[in-house]
């Protein structure tokens, strides 16, 4: 459970922030059976950076859920899509989410506004794999490389943090809702979110940060989640973890032989 800080960090939430939890929170206690683990790696001050694992649509909301509980409020990444929607973009602007403008020349300022607030002490929250997994049995995938650069840039803590039992509720690719026939509100299902110490990143400190040191602590990061994972799950993760371009280019190749 939160540490003996947690009142006085929770001063820290504003009212856009409360908002957002007093509309989200309901919904998942009747939809949840809650297992909060690993408030104890969160620093109680400084800035950090957590790193999620990502297998529904539903995480956002059970992982935002679990790190309001921590007391340390949270600046998410998100599609820039989202912050456009009437009432929530409006909420999401005033609890001061990032949002990502992809393949623009806005890009950048995600990337930016994570650092800045990461420099000024806060808590910045990453799905490193930048969308849901596409691995078969639900494991981490490859990674982009974002989270990797503001530890590096900041020297930031890492926490890595595994979630396990959205997908439970609403599958992955499913859109959630009555006319869905995959969710599953019903019976309440067990998520449990687990963090874990940081992710040792030593050896890259200090390194030119190039594509090659990104991406090799990238690998050290995504080795943390699902080693978290492995322990949620009771089960052991494949050697090699899926690649989204590995496996385009397989099925291209295989396409090509079957002509």
């Amino acid at each position: 459970m939160p540490g003996s800080s947690t009142k006085a960090a929770r001063r820290q939430y504003g009212f856009w922030y409360r908002l957002a939890a007093a509309i989200g929170k309901p919904p998942l206690f009747l939809l949840t059976k809650r297992d909060w683990q690993g408030y104890e790696h969160f620093p109680t001050s400084g800035g950090f950076i957590t790193v999620v694992n990502h297998n529904s649509y539903l995480d956002p909301l059970v992982y935002g859920h679990y790190q309001y509980d921590s007391g340390r409020p949270a600046r998410f990444l998100g599609k820039a899509g989202v912050f456009k929607v009437p009432v929530i973009g409006r909420i999401l602007h005033g609890a001061g989410q990032i949002p990502v403008y992809r393949d623009s020349t806005d890009a950048a300022h995600a990337f930016k506004a994570a650092v800045a607030a990461v420099e000024a002490g806060e808590c910045v929250a990453f799905y490193p794999e930048g969308t849901l997994t596409r691995d078969p049995d639900l494991w981490p995938m490859t990674a982009k490389t974002g989270a990797a650069r503001v530890a590096l840039m900041t020297g930031a803590p890492v926490i890595p943090v595994a979630q396990w039992g959205a997908h439970e509720i609403i599958p992955r690719y499913a859109k959630g809702g009555p006319g869905d026939r995959r969710f599953k509100p019903f019976p309440r299902h067990r998520v449990t979110v687990v963090a874990g110490p940081p992710v040792d990143l030593s050896a890259f400190l200090g390194k030119d940060i190039n594509g090659r040191v990104l991406r090799e602590a990238t690998d050290v990061i995504m080795d943390g989640i699902t080693a978290l994972l492995e322990e949620v799950r009771g089960e052991k993760a494949p050697p090699v973890r899926y690649d989204v371009q590995r496996a385009a280019d397989e099925q291209r190749r295989e396409r090509e032989a079957g002509r």
